[in-house]
């Protein structure tokens, strides 16, 4: 499953467009490295884990991983909520602060916590995934305030599409009536992440949602804004991890949700 940040169109406004969260089946992946945050959590039995190619194998529940860290993770067997996140973002230092700079095992207690809040090992319902990324990832039980201006941006963005000539930066502060510069200020306040990485992840995000509901490659790179598939693929990779390939086929049964609340003027 798929918890994307666009907004829903009743409520005006994106919470977080700077996350993706994928559960399913565990695999193995080989040492790699990505652009952003990742954050593995076992919803049931352990995994393995180790820095590098190498390294001793660690057994743990769950692991934090840094940006641009290199890591192998085995959770072949096991069912896993994995989070990838923006380093750019807002949700980024906090998880630094807590896990510290290297690829980190999560305690033991605070999977349990996690996991009785997710309700695992059930299969995952999306309000209650929802719910544990506000509360103990986010720290947020209100919904964020928007700068009316950016609202506008957000729903440009929504109703004309992710086409480069339609989201430069000088289309979008004529949107919001602001100066580019300002526009960059005011953008990153609201959302806690600047535009260009918001862009950049909302590009993702749409590409993955049409991804798992069985649009082909080439076609969500088209939907997304990108180039072509080469590009989204490129993008999957640095940003990710991952291709847009192996996302499918580690979220088989997958959906998107809409991680979205009433924002208040």
């Amino acid at each position: 499953m798929l918890i994307g940040a666009r907004g829903d169109e009743s409520s005006g406004a994106t919470l977080w467009p700077a996350a993706l969260f994928v559960w399913g089946p565990g695999g193995i992946s080989s040492s790699h490295a990505h652009h952003s945050i990742q954050l593995i959590l076992a919803l049931d039995g352990r995994m393995r884990t180790r820095a590098r190619r190498g390294a001793r194998w660690r057994r743990c529940s769950g692991v934090f991983v840094p940006a641009g860290a290199t890591h192998e993770v085995d959770a072949r067997g096991v069912p896993v909520l994995i989070g990838f996140m923006d380093a750019e973002s807002e949700l980024a230092l906090p998880l630094v602060q807590r896990f510290g700079s290297g690829v980190t095992a999560v305690s033991d207690a605070v999977v349990a916590r996690w996991r009785r809040a997710l309700g695992a090992p059930d299969p995952l319902e999306s309000r209650l995934v929802e719910t544990w990324v506000r509360t103990e990832l986010l720290n947020e039980t209100r919904p964020r305030r928007i700068e009316p201006r950016v609202r506008r941006v957000l729903r440009y963005l929504r109703r004309e599409g992710l086409e480069r000539n339609r989201v430069s930066l000088s289309r979008l502060a004529e949107i919001a009536q602001l100066s580019p510069s300002r526009l960059m200020h005011v953008f990153t306040q609201s959302l806690g992440i600047p535009l260009r990485p918001y862009l950049l992840w909302l590009r993702v995000q749409v590409s993955a949602g049409a991804l798992v509901s069985g649009h082909s490659v080439t076609e969500a790179a088209h939907l997304a804004g990108f180039a072509d598939a080469a590009h989204l693929t490129r993008t999957f990779r640095r940003t990710l991890g991952t291709t847009p390939r192996e996302l499918v086929r580690r979220t088989p049964a997958a959906r998107e949700l809409r991680l979205a609340s009433t924002q208040n003027s």
